[in-house]
Parts: structure tokens; C-alpha cells; sequence
């Protein structure tokens, strides 16, 4: 007689059930690590794992939150959803929200269902995700640094397990050094190009090229390196007291034509005043600046003006702008304090130059007219004063330089002697 088969106790299928929750679970983290390893970009980095996040947790929404370079503030970084609009503009301060305060206590927070009602709750109106029913949120924190915030959400109830917690946190964590890794790849490649534009702005204002292009060199270079909106360096009319544009890698004209700014007027114009660095948070809204609507047309926001300087004497400024709200750090300023400073030195090589033509210029004439002096004074018989005279009276009768009329003295006088 055959046997029946007999059911698996159920001992035994529990842990079946856990040992393929643990293997997939092992299986994901693979591929995080393996997104991590192979890529340093931080924007594709997160793009994936928010991916990879949302197909293990069956989630409706996955957003990212990064701490700001201030560390005041949490911007929105990431997200299942596409929000090209608001990825880099939705700003949490700490403590603020169920994300804000997750930052703050760097303890996760998980809500089943009605997350709305939760004390802790802010609503974005434009986050559809915010309707959401079921909330979880963890901290992403590296080497005991609060790197960020990492919320999964679903459209309707839903129970959030021991296991969930551990595992959202444990991605948590591998983001928070992947984070680290790819903020430190973005600071080599930020002093990297650091060094190439100062030695390539070195190169420029040692070449034979005119001023005005010296100076656009400049301000496209620097926009590089600063990943400015706009840059400009205006210099300085001392006889007007006025400051004018006359460098920018910006395509607005209307920005190009903007109106001359007074010297300890305006932000360009205090720091020029003041002989000193001037950073502003958001220009849009400091009561110094004169130009908002012109900043909210061209999307500038905020801005680091820095002196440039000839030993203790301002010829201009050279103005950055970013497109969003950004602390200048030292390190910054220094480094734009370095480009300026080689921008001056371009003008005074240009200005010293200049006055070395002029005077050589004045030299040459001076040889000449003294030459065309002592023709007129032995031809017409006349005291070097009366030839000098005589000299300036034709220039001033014919419109022409005592150059000019010299050099005719001496070619009639060769013409004559042939």
C-alpha cells in the first residue's frame, strides 16, 4: 500500500519563508552595492537605488532628502516619481515635518496609516506623495554625520514590519557612504578643475591677446569652476564713480545692459566701498541690491562679489551668481579672491603697456619736431622759438598733429636736396 505524503511541518515552511526574504534581501543589497561600486555620479546613484528600494518594498513613492552644505536644512534630492521642478527646490528645515524631525532625532519614524494627522506632518503642495496614507522614514547617517533622510510611502495603509525598519536602514546606511564616496570624487573633481582654471587664466594674462578678451576668458572660466549662472566683472570709473560691465559670459542682454552702479551702492558697489569680499544669501530679497526683477527674470539667486585689486587700490569687481541658495565657503572666496587678483594684474600689465607706448610715442615726436625745429631754423633763418611756433601754428591750421607736420618739414627738406 503507497504512502500519503505528508505536509511540511509548519516550523519548517517559516523557515522556507525566511530564508527567501533573507536571500532576496541579501540579493538587493547586492545590487546596491554593485550600483555604488560602479558609479560615482551621485544623481545616478540614488536614481537606481531608489529603483531597486521600491521594487523590494512593493512602495507607491521613494524620495530622498540630502543635508544642505549649510547643515541647516534638507533638500529634496531624489524620488520614484519624476519631479524635475522640484528635485534641488523642496527645502525641510530641521526639525521640520516628519522628515525634518527624523533628521533631528536620527531615529526612523513609521506610520501605518492617516500620516497626515500625525503632529509631525508638513504638507508640499505640490508633492503628491504628501496624500499618501503609510509613512516610513529612516536616517541616513555616515561615519556619525547626518548625511540625509530616506522616506518610503504607500497610497494606502499599510503595516510596516521590524524587518522593514531594519532593512530601509541598512540601505540607509550604504547610501550614507555612497553619498561620501561621491561627494568626495565631486570635491577631486572640483579642486582638479580649480587648478586647471587659475593655471589656464595664469596663461591667459600672460598672452599677447587684448584686454576685453583677457577679461570674457576670465568670467567664462570662472563660471566654470563656480558653476555660476552668471559672472561679471565690472570695472571701476573713477572719473564717474561708477562701476560698468565689461566682461560676462551671460547671453542676456537685458543683464549686459543693466545700469552702472554707484560706488557703496548696490552690492557691487558696497564692495568696492569696502575693499573687501561681499556674499549675499538670495539677492531677490537683500535691500541692497537694486536690481530683484531682473534677478527673478534671469533665475539668480545668490551672490559672492569680490574686490579687484591693484596693492591697496580697486580698479572693479568680479561678481558670481548661482541659480540656487548657496553659502559661499572661504575656500570660495579665497579662490575667486585668486582669479581676481590675476584679472588686476592682466589690467595693470595692459594699463603699463599702454602708458610705455605713450611714451614712447611722445619720445619719437619730440625726436622729430626737434629735428624739423633746426631744418626751419637754418632755411628760414628764424630763432628755435619762432620754428617751434611756426611748427605748432600749421598743425592747428591744418588739423593735423606737430608730428605730422614734422615728418613734412623733413621729407621736403630730402625732397629738396635730391
Amino acid at each position: 500500500m503507497a504512502s500519503l505524503p505528508t505536509k511540511e511541518p509548519k516550523t519548517l515552511i517559516s523557515c522556507k519563508t525566511a530564508l527567501e526574504e533573507k536571500t532576496q534581501e541579501l540579493e538587493l543589497l547586492q545590487r546596491i552595492t554593485e550600483s555604488i561600486s560602479s558609479n560615482l555620479d551621485l544623481g545616478v546613484v540614488l536614481k537606481e537605488i531608489v529603483a531597486l528600494v521600491v521594487e523590494k518594498s512593493n512602495a507607491d513613492a521613494c524620495l530622498v532628502y540630502l543635508v544642505n552644505e549649510s547643515k541647516d536644512a534638507l533638500v529634496l534630492q531624489a524620488s520614484k516619481i519624476p519631479h524635475p521642478k522640484l528635485i534641488g527646490q523642496i527645502r525641510v528645515e530641521l526639525g521640520e515635518g516628519i522628515t525634518g524631525w527624523v533628521a533631528k532625532e536620527r531615529r526612523p519614524v513609521a506610520i501605518s496609516e492617516n500620516a497626515e494627522e500625525d503632529p509631525r506632518f508638513k504638507s508640499f503642495q505640490h508633492l503628491p506623495e504628501d496624500r499618501y496614507q503609510a509613512f516610513l522614514s529612516v536616517p541616513v547617517i555616515s561615519k556619525e554625520e547626518m548625511i540625509g533622510v530616506f522616506n518610503i510611502q504607500y497610497k494606502s495603509p499599510h503595516e510596516h514590519s521590524q524587518e522593514d525598519i531594519r532593512l530601509l536602514s541598512t540601505i540607509a546606511h550604504q547610501v550614507g557612504n555612497a553619498i561620501g564616496n561621491a561627494r568626495l570624487y565631486d570635491e577631486m573633481k572640483r579642486k582638479a578643475m580649480q587648478v586647471d582654471t587659475l593655471s589656464r587664466v595664469s596663461s591667459t594674462i600672460t598672452s599677447d591677446r587684448y584686454i576685453e578678451e583677457v577679461l570674457n576668458l576670465i568670467v567664462s572660466m570662472t563660471a566654470g569652476m563656480m558653476g555660476s549662472k552668471i559672472c561679471s566683472i565690472m570695472l571701476l570709473d573713477k572719473k564717474q564713480g561708477e562701476l560698468k560691465i565689461v566682461a560676462t559670459q551671460s547671453l542676456s542682454e537685458e543683464y549686459r545692459r543693466k545700469a552702472n552702479v554707484k560706488i557703496g551702492e548696490s552690492i557691487s558697489g558696497r564692495t568696492v566701498q569696502e575693499k573687501q569680499p561681499i556674499s549675499v544669501l538670495d539677492v531677490k530679497t537683500h535691500p541692497l541690491y537694486h536690481f530683484p526683477e531682473l534677478a527673478k527674470k534671469e533665475g539668480l539667486v545668490s551672490l559672492l562679489s569680490v574686490p579687484m585689486m591693484i596693492k591697496s587700490r580697486v580698479v572693479g569687481v568680479l561678481n558670481s551668481y548661482t541659480s540656487k541658495k548657496h553659502i559661499f565657503s572661504q575656500e570660495e572666496i579665497a579662490l575667486l579672491q585668486g582669479v581676481t587678483n590675476q584679472a588686476a594684474v592682466a589690467m595693470e600689465n595692459t594699463s603699463l603697456s599702454e602708458q610705455s607706448s605713450a611714451m614712447q610715442e611722445a619720445l619719437e615726436t619730440r625726436k622729430t619736431v626737434e629735428r624739423a625745429k633746426g631744418i626751419l631754423m637754418k632755411q628760414a633763418k628764424i630763432s628755435e622759438e619762432e620754428a617751434f611756433r611756426l611748427i605748432q601754428r600749421q598743425s592747428m591750421n591744418n588739423r593735423k598733429t606737430m608730428r605730422e607736420v614734422a615728418d613734412a618739414v623733413i621729407l621736403s627738406a630730402k625732397i629738396s636736396r635730391r
